[in-house]
């Protein structure tokens, strides 16, 4: 395999039956086999992608002191910022080669849940950061949907059975910073071997190369998408719902070659996380006697704190 497969959501959105159910059969068959597409026919734009990088790379510029005011202890990075080296990979003592932000979710139309989620946090320096980047969270959450009714059509659910978890769901995006390589990284790389925690991760293209997946083989695959792209990848709680018939696949950022030490790396990935009490219990249709049940029974919030505890951001 050179590179992951492409699908285009406009083939799902059209009124036609069978350029629908291809995009069905197509982005089923990927997440079978590699768990990662390119996706074309999105909902953002690239001026939208474009000034959220700008906004993301005027914020990193600041100094150390004003983005250390924006790291909120004792909340594990849910919102806000998070210093350099903080967060490893599960099994990992070294930490990642990286700083990032937090957007969450804004509940606009359900008091109840509203007040279980964090406000995030206001950059003052950076006027157009906190708006540009909810506008953002939107269009890919937007996206994000679409593409889980896709999925669960192939799953053989009801187009709609994701909606309701994802609408005010517990959604990051994560703008991260890769700063230059100073020095020996002793063991240390940009993002260690992971899979992702939630349903799907949504990735804006990278400044630049580094992205690789793990194919069956265990081969690694370097990750290409072209401007347009999203790269879209199952996370473990997919995973999970499904017993395994849509594939988390584990994934890293490899350092650069030394020669491009000194040049940052920034990319922006939504993880699209569902409500708490969302079950992630085995779906019937997917366990038979050749696929019998393979994980316990868990709730995402369940499981989501248990894998922040791996990662080290939560006590």
């Amino acid at each position: 395999m050179k590179n992951i497969p492409s699908v285009n959501l406009n083939d799902f959105l059209s009124n036609d039956p069978e350029r629908k159910q291809k995009f069905v059969n197509e982005i089923g068959a990927a997440y079978s086999e590699i768990g990662f597409v390119a996706l074309r026919g999105h909902f953002l734009s690239d001026k939208l992608s474009a000034d959220l990088y700008d906004e993301v790379k005027a914020f990193y510029a600041l100094p150390q002191d004003i983005k250390d005011k924006y790291e909120i202890e004792g909340i594990g990075g849910a919102r806000g910022y998070t210093g350099f080296g903080k967060e490893s990979a599960k099994g990992k003592k070294e930490g990642d080669l990286k700083e990032f932000w937090h957007f969450g979710q804004e509940v606009t139309d359900n008091e109840k849940i509203k007040d279980t989620y964090l406000d995030n946090v206001q950059v003052a320096e950076v006027p157009n950061f906190n708006r540009i980047g909810m506008e953002t969270f939107r269009k890919l959450e937007k996206t994000a949907t679409y593409v889980l009714k896709a999925l669960a059509l192939y799953i053989g659910l009801e187009e709609d059975y994701f909606d309701g978890f994802v609408h005010n769901g517990n959604s990051i995006l994560r703008p991260i910073h890769y700063p230059p390589i100073v020095g020996e990284p002793k063991g240390a790389v940009r993002a260690a071997a992971h899979g992702d925690i939630n349903l799907i991760t949504l990735l804006m293209g990278a400044s630049a190369s580094g992205l690789e997946v793990q194919a069956k083989s265990g081969e690694w695959v370097a990750v290409t998408a072209l401007p347009e792209q999203l790269v879209i990848n199952v996370g473990d709680m997919l995973e999970r719902l499904t017993n395994g018939k849509l594939c988390s696949t584990i994934h890293r950022v490899v350092n650069p070659p030394k020669e491009d030490w000194g040049k940052p790396r920034f990319s922006i990935p939504f993880f699209t996380h569902p409500k708490s009490e969302m079950s992630l219990n085995c779906l019937p249709e997917c366990i038979d006697a050749e696929h019998p049940k393979a994980y316990d029974d868990i709730t995402a919030g369940e499981y989501l704190n248990e894998r922040l505890r791996e990662l080290g951001l939560i006590k």
